[in-house]
């Protein structure tokens, strides 16, 4: 299927309407498409996951499960600040349920990073931290695709921070990884908490 063609100079808006009716994976996704991405140019930290589950299929909102409840905790945010900053940008590999399999949800569809990524990168004129989350990010975004493994490239992290950040997926499924590994909750996420505190301000009430 044709690519989307880049205009020669385009708004965010404009962007993420295109992005809003992107048929690229139509006949691959089970539920239909439902991209789901949060992006401003205001954007200082920004969220490459791996795509949506069903649950934030179905709701339409991005990390909308307890995936997302793990997340915001590491962060230490409160899902009004996760989702009202506009300092914090979410922009998985694929923007749509791609639907499970045997091992639980499927890898994200291959052909939406390199249709997107690139124009709405160039949106956040802002950003100063990014967050690599899952092995598919790791690949895509870390110098070298990070290490051999999603542990090796979350052991890294001080050689790459405050530019990146590589973490494991916050699923569920990775509670033994995490009771394995308690350095990352002991040394990784205190240093994400503080850089989350400098670059996301609280939404004004």
């Amino acid at each position: 299927m044709r690519q989307p063609s880049k205009p020669a100079t385009e708004t965010l808006d404009a962007l993420l309407s295109e992005v809003s009716k992107c048929e690229l994976c139509v006949p691959t996704l089970p539920l239909g498409p439902r991209p789901l991405l949060k992006i401003s140019r205001r954007v200082r930290l920004l969220i490459i996951g791996q795509a949506p589950g069903r649950v934030a299929h179905t709701t339409g909102v991005p990390w909308d499960d307890k995936s997302g409840e793990r997340l915001r905790t590491w962060l230490d945010v409160s899902p009004e600040r996760f989702y009202a900053a506009p300092e914090l940008g979410l922009m998985p590999m694929g923007f749509c349920y791609p639907g499970t399999g045997s091992g639980g949800d499927l890898a994200p569809r291959s052909e939406c990073a390199p249709a997107w990524h690139e124009r709405l990168l160039a949106q956040m004129p802002a950003l100063e931290l990014t967050l690599v989350i899952g092995r598919y990010a790791q690949v895509a975004y870390l110098p070298g695709g990070g290490g051999a493994s999603v542990t090796e490239s979350v052991k890294a992290w001080r050689t790459l921070f405050p530019r990146w950040l590589a973490l494991p997926h916050p699923s569920p499924r990775n509670n033994r990884w995490l009771k394995s590994n308690p350095w990352f909750e002991e040394d990784v996420v205190p240093a994400l908490r503080r850089e989350t505190e400098r670059l996301v301000r609280p939404p004004i009430r």
